[in-house]
């Protein structure tokens, strides 16, 4: 077997094979961006980074990297080398990197191969990589084509989506379900860990079926907090579109499916059974307050009466109720807003259709696979 190279700089490589990766920066440098695949595994705490970056400010690198060794030193150096080998242990094909693939990686890989393990690191570092996969967005959006999946709300567009290799789920990217009803529990990713994951995702598009369009869900520039990429975004409004349709009781179920009962299950298996409801309820009382002006006074006031029903009586053990509230806002706020904005793309509709017709025409005139 030949051995692995010490560095590296295949990133297409690094990204169309998912590899492990550590980051060896800050946390606080990794809590703004980073990349699908990598674990923070850092040198330095921000507290000693922060030291560490004064003083080579102050008194030159020598003086820096001296405070680096005595701030890292002993069991605390030890503790992160171990950190570093059960990582590699666990990910013999890994890399790991730093900022811009310099000292800190260096010092990195050094005291791995002083244990005993020679690991290879990324040259250029997280700056090299993020600028190769800001250039493939920009470059692939004009290159690779898309088809856009609409429909109503409720129509089921990301369970349709999944079954489709070629696609890409920037709301699961997103981890919002886009409406003002879709904030998931955990949170959202950075700006910058969306936009990284979404171009990882075209680069596997692209190289996995070159010659097929890559389904995308309709979505407007803001997925909860995270904003389209403005490439992604140009490119979405050229594509063509393709129409999801079902039932108005389908879409009902639906909603209530996602929106009540599996949203009620994430808030308690993150905050436990009582808490967890107490949050769910809360969730969706913000979640109408969003659009309480768009609603109008009236119709808030109404919607805002069945939803505190539908709660009472879900807290009771009988959450049938939320569909009443769920039917009335789709009819009433989400469908006429629905109508407008499709109208004012009506020029790239190429098909409507249920989910059989819809898979059928991806097919024989798109030229997507199962």
């Amino acid at each position: 077997m030949a051995e692995r190279p010490f560095e590296t700089d295949d990133y297409l490589g690094i990204f169309l094979r998912d590899t492990p990766m550590i980051d060896t920066r800050a946390p606080v440098e990794f809590a703004k961006g980073a990349f699908p695949g990598a674990v923070n595994l850092p040198l330095m705490t921000d507290d000693e980074r922060a030291r560490v970056g004064t003083c080579y400010k102050e008194q030159g690198q020598t003086a820096a990297i001296e405070l680096g060794h005595e701030l890292v030193q002993g069991p605390v150096k030890q503790a992160r080398v171990e950190a570093w080998l059960e990582f590699a242990r666990a990910h013999p094909d890994g890399l790991l990197y730093c900022f811009r693939g310099g000292l800190r990686s260096q010092i990195c890989q050094q005291w791995l191969g002083e244990a005993g393990c020679d690991y290879p690191r990324i040259v250029g570092g997280y700056k090299a990589m993020r600028w190769f996969l800001l250039e493939q967005m920009e470059q692939l959006c004009h290159a690779q084509p898309l088809v856009i999946l609409a429909g109503r709300t409720g129509v089921a567009k990301t369970d349709f989506l999944w079954r489709w290799p070629q696609s890409i789920d920037l709301e699961g990217r997103a981890n919002h379900r886009g409406s003002a009803f879709g904030r998931r529990v955990g949170g959202q990713p950075s700006q910058i860990d969306f936009e990284n994951a979404i171009a990882v995702d075209l680069l596997r598009c692209h190289h996995r079926r070159t010659e097929q369009p890559v389904l995308v869900e309709d979505e407007s520039h803001l997925i909860g907090r995270c904003v389209l990429p403005q490439p992604l975004k140009e490119a979405m409004a050229r594509a063509p579109i393709v129409v999801l349709e079902t039932s108005l009781p389908a879409r009902v179920e639906h909603t209530y499916t996602n929106y009540i009962l599996r949203k009620l299950a994430e808030w308690q298996a993150h905050e436990g059974e009582e808490r967890g409801f107490e949050r769910f309820a809360e969730d969706l009382r913000l979640s109408l307050g969003r659009i309480r002006k768009r609603l109008g006074g009236a119709r808030y006031a109404e919607m805002n009466r069945l939803l505190e029903q539908a709660l009472a009586a879900h807290e009771r053990g009988e959450a049938q109720l939320h569909r009443s509230w769920i039917r009335a806002l789709l009819e009433e706020y989400y469908d006429p807003m629905y109508r407008y904005q499709l109208e004012r793309k009506a020029d790239r509709v190429r098909f409507r259709g249920d989910a059989q017709a819809v898979a059928d025409y991806l097919q024989t005139q798109m030229g997507l696979r199962l």
